[in-house]
């Protein structure tokens, strides 16, 4: 019997991963302070570790509780564990004893901070008793509590069966071509540059977790069971977690080598992470065999680059000295590119052939840091080892250039070659400016000596004007005499430097089905006038041509027309929105005020982001970057290629002449780099962040991870997060700071001759078109689809989750007025008798000293807001979800929101959503109605349409007359405050009878037909 012998199979390979947990065992506490109103108190410990926050069990009634309870936190970066802190709080639980009040908040009973330089490693471990602590200087804390912390190092083995690889073929088949399939966008891309998106964030410190999918995929995440108790306790329990609104959509501080402290502003790159990056400037060769298209290659242990083909035959030069004008910037600061050699070679491009080559040891290049001046080119003689080369030339000549180590801030880098970016064409940082815009008025005052019809009907001549794109027409004239008609009609315009363009003058009759020209006329915009103020600008005639009502059609006097043509300096012409608009400067530079600091931001990074697009048919891909807008510059950073994690580390700065502007930072994803989709694919929106300068405290850096989220029609979609730092250099209290709050927000053109609402709107819109066009001829253009997202161009859509924004917020800042009410509604009916005592004595003071009543009230603002002082936010605000009704709205309001004008959606989609607007109309009908109801009633009590009523009230306003005049005023507003205040058993339950008699009034609503 024979045996066929087997191969061995190699065993499965296994990968070790070492995980490191902190241990805290809560063992016991002794001599807490008694909380509940009845001698003792029911603690509880929450324990805070790197965003992970657990809690023990509550013990009923216990100043010396014992839990023996253990928790464990994961370490996430064991080398940063010593940095981490580690906080210990004590409570009481309100719900338990009759002493708690109504309250929220549960008694804080003390709390210990601990370093993670006091983690001893098990084995080392022992019981401590930590000392409780004050929270703040009102804290009034006792006793100790005892713990044993640790951490543990625990070793997980994964188990990777490697299969058997296969026995590689005898004669294998040649490979097939490479077929190079352009990128495809993914479904999350094509519903964003499907519809307009809305970005909504939430600037609450909160730990962000990504997520891929809409709120109606995600999965509530399973935790420990005290993590659960943690996350949903029970109500009247007041933890610090609850008041991180947003959750996964909060903003979070960045720790690390950025702090928060107030510094004074260093050197170009000081908000940012220094990014090395080995820098080689191939200038030259001469003397070198002659080639063709030489070029250079460039190798070191991770990276391979050739440069462009050279130039040849300068003036004067001989034939074998190209020139290639190059600098490339190759990362430096990775772990796989710490190879010790760097190597430039020339070759010939049709042979391939070697013409010489330089090696360098990295460990001798020279780190430039600036404002070192640039490392001067030097000449660097060509070997090849042996004298003839493989492909028959000789090696001769030599090659100048220049190699160095530096950052970022380098002067070379933004016109460098880069690895992270090889697509130098689309991928380089930029900074832009947008246009000057000017208002162009037209005041069209008459015309005269107009060929108009005789016998038909009456004319109808208006003027029509035209600039560009767009048109605007005059009303009917308001008076005319024959051949002679009058206007006195402003027509205003967007007009853009440079002011090359024609404006256009046409007069027609418009009195019949198809509108006849009588003339028009051509004006040149460099030859208007301008003006900064409101002074008068001299009118001229114009004469009119090109009738074709005219004595000769087309050519000759067809009439003149009288303007009066400006374009306007002293407005600022908006192209975003008043509410997020980032400049408020006239046009005219003469009227700039001096700036009052400098905004400087540092473009970190994002994490995270979502696959935009697919390469090579199935792996996903994003090729990020991101655009700040501020006053008239935008900046553009690097396009970091196919990452999902891309760090640009790049810091700008602008000048700020008003604080109350707002800073906007946007992510795109960039097609316009692939050269063979690039007309069809507008680069994608990721997602964009808001960021108001006045909120910024001066001189202090605010380094915070803000997530990029989007409403689409599927729902809220979280994008990534974008890392970004934030510094607004500015004397606290300068007095033109100061000053700038008191004065007007806009020009004082737009005071002394407004611009309507309409008619703003559609100016905007019409500059928002100029900016696009213009930054779209840049190089590398900036699309326009990026310039509309960033000035939020369609944000006058209607939209019913806006609608319900907006009502909410009026209701959130009447709130304070309803809070009032009640709570002197809780002082009229004694709810309680001590408050009550206290506001009648209080009220009698006001009363006796009237002089007290305003400097109180001054006082208690005061000592409102140095309260809230405490409670102030630490990071810079954005949007909010909750605030926006991003987290709650409907998806059928979602897909009206989203909808084209006019709709595209079936008649009978649209009837429903006609009848729920006319429900909503006829809510606000019956509100308008009501208000409208009580008004005509307070003009009821003296127009005697209810002739009773009116004698009553005037009446009864005589002997009101007679007392005040007789009585003195004090002891009137005594016993009214006192009738008011009075105790329940002296009210009666019945509405009193001013209010009955003011509900009796009559109205006009009985006469609505």
């Amino acid at each position: 019997m024979t045996t066929t012998p087997t191969t061995p199979q190699p065993p499965p390979h296994s990968t070790t991963t070492t995980v490191r947990k902190l241990i805290v065992e809560v063992i016991e506490a002794r001599d807490l302070l008694p909380k509940d109103g009845q001698g003792s108190s029911s603690p509880y410990v929450v324990i805070d570790f790197d965003g992970q926050r657990k809690r023990t069990q509550t013990k009923i009634r216990d100043l010396n509780p014992i839990w023996n309870e253990q928790l464990e936190f994961l370490i996430v970066d064991p080398k940063t564990m010593e940095a981490e802190v580690l906080d210990v709080e004590v409570f009481n639980d309100k719900r338990i004893g009759s002493g708690g009040g109504s309250g929220r908040k549960n008694h804080f009973l003390g709390r210990v901070r601990l370093n993670g330089t006091q983690f001893p490693k098990k084995g080392n471990e022992g019981l401590i008793f930590f000392p409780l602590e004050k929270k703040n200087i009102l804290s009034w804390v006792r006793g100790e509590i005892g713990m044993r912390i640790y951490y543990v190092d625990e070793v997980i083995e994964e188990q990777n069966p490697d299969p058997t690889p296969p026995e590689p073929e005898k004669n294998p088949p040649p490979p097939p071509p490479e077929v190079v399939n352009p990128p495809v966008p993914t479904d999350t891309a094509i519903e964003i540059q499907t519809v307009p998106t809305v970005i909504v964030e939430e600037p609450v410190h909160s730990t962000v977790v990504h997520s891929e999918q809409g709120p109606d995929h995600q999965a509530p995440p399973e935790f420990p069971p005290e993590v659960r108790k943690m996350q949903t306790p029970p109500a009247g329990e007041r933890v610090r977690v609850l008041r991180r609104p947003n959750g996964d959509f909060a903003p979070r501080v960045i720790t690390g080598r950025f702090t928060s402290e107030k510094t004074e502003r260093g050197h170009a790159y000081d908000l940012v992470e220094p990014m090395q990056y080995l820098f080689i400037r191939i200038v030259k060769a001469r003397g070198i065999s002659t080639a063709e298209n030489a070029y250079v290659k460039i190798r070191t242990g991770t990276h391979f680059v050739r440069s462009k083909p050279a130039a040849y035959h300068r003036p004067g030069e001989a034939p074998g000295n190209p020139e290639w004008q190059q600098v490339f910037a190759l990362a430096h600061n990775r772990t796989d590119s710490g190879a010790a050699t760097l190597e430039i070679s020339v070759w010939d491009g049709p042979t391939e052939a070697f013409l010489g080559g330089v090696c360098f040891d990295l460990s001798d290049v020279p780190v430039r840091d600036p404002p070192d001046s640039p490392l001067a080119p030097q000449w660097y003689r060509l070997e090849g080892g042996d004298e003839m080369n493989p492909g028959g030339r000789h090696v001769s000549g030599d090659i100048m250039l220049s190699v160095w180590i530096g950052t970022q801030a380098d002067d070379a880098f933004p016109e460098a070659w880069n690895s992270d970016a090889p697509y130098v064409g689309h991928t380089r940082s930029k900074v832009y400016q947008s246009p000057k815009l000017w208002y162009l008025r037209v005041s069209v005052i008459e015309a005269q000596d107009l060929h108009v019809g005789i016998g038909g009907p009456p004319p109808d001549v208006r003027v029509k004007a035209q600039l560009g794109s767009q048109s605007l027409r005059t009303r009917r004239s308001s008076s005319h005499h024959s051949s002679s008609f009058s206007w006195h009609e402003d027509l205003i315009f967007v007009a853009s430097e440079p002011l090359e363009d024609q404006l256009i003058i046409l007069a027609e009759d418009r009195s019949s089905k198809d509108a006849a020209l009588l003339g028009h006329v051509m004006v040149g915009l460099g030859s208007i006038e301008q003006r900064l103020d409101e002074r008068q600008v001299a009118s001229k005639w114009y004469g009119l041509e090109g009738g074709s009502r005219c004595v000769q059609p087309g050519a000759g006097y067809c009439g003149r027309i009288h303007l009066r043509l400006c374009l306007e300096g002293g407005y600022h012409v908006l192209d975003e929105a008043a509410h997020v608009c980032s400049d408020f400067r006239p046009t005219a530079k003469q009227l700039w005020k001096p700036p009052v600091g400098v905004l400087e931001l540092g473009i970190l990074g994002a994490r995270g982001l979502l696959p935009m697009k697919t390469k090579g048919g199935a792996k996903g891909a994003t090729d990020a970057y991101c655009v700040a807008k501020y006053g008239k510059k935008w900046v553009r950073t690097r396009t970091i290629t196919d990452c999902f994690d891309p760090r640009w580390n790049e810091q700008y700065t602008w000048q700020v002449y008003d604080p109350c502007t707002v800073l906007t930072i946007g992510v795109f994803d960039n097609w316009r780099m692939f050269a063979d989709v690039a007309e069809g694919k507008p680069d994608y929106r990721i997602g964009k962040v808001r960021i108001r300068v006045s909120t910024l405290e001066s001189n202090r850096v605010y380094t915070n991870s803000y997530p990029l989220l989007v409403l689409l029609q599927s729902g809220l979609k979280k994008m990534g997060e974008i890392e970004v730092a934030v510094r607004f250099g500015c004397p606290a209290l300068l007095p033109e700071t100061c000053a700038m709050y008191g004065q007007p927000l806009l020009p004082r053109m737009h005071y002394l001759r407004p611009l309507g609402v309409a008619q703003q709107e559609a100016l905007r819109g019409a500059a928002t078109w100029m900016v696009a066009a213009w930054l779209a001829r840049s190089e590398p253009p900036l699309g326009v689809e990026v310039v509309r997202y960033m000035l939020d161009a369609d944000s006058h859509a209607w939209s019913m989750r806006k609608s319900k924004a907006n009502w909410f917020r009026i209701m959130a800042v009447i709130a304070w007025a309803i809070g009032l009410a009640r709570w002197i509604d809780d002082i009229r009916r004694w709810r309680n008798p001590v408050t009550t005592v206290l506001v009648h004595v209080l009220y009698l003071v006001l009363v006796w000293y009237p002089e007290l009543i305003i400097p109180t009230v001054f006082l208690y603002v005061f000592l409102i807001g140095a309260w809230y002082y405490r409670f102030r936010p630490k990071i810079p605000a954005g949007m909010d979800i909750r605030l926006s009704q991003a987290d709650t709205v409907d998806p059928d309001e979602l897909d009206e929101e989203f909808d084209s004008v006019p709709s595209s959606k079936p008649p009978e989609i649209i009837r429903t959503r006609y009848d729920r607007l006319r429900t909503l109309a006829a809510r606000i009908q019956t509100v308008l109605g009501d208000i409208a109801t009580q008004g005509e009633r307070l003009q009821a009590l003296v127009s005697w349409r209810d002739p009773r009523a009116t004698r009553l009230f005037i009446g009864a306003c005589l002997m009101v007359a007679i007392v005040l005049y007789v009585v003195p005023p004090k002891m009137v507003a005594v016993a009214l405050g006192f009738y008011f205040l009075r105790h329940p058993m002296f009210r009666d339950p019945m509405p009193p009878a001013t209010l009955n008699f003011f509900r009796r009034l009559p109205s006009l609503s009985d006469r609505l037909i």
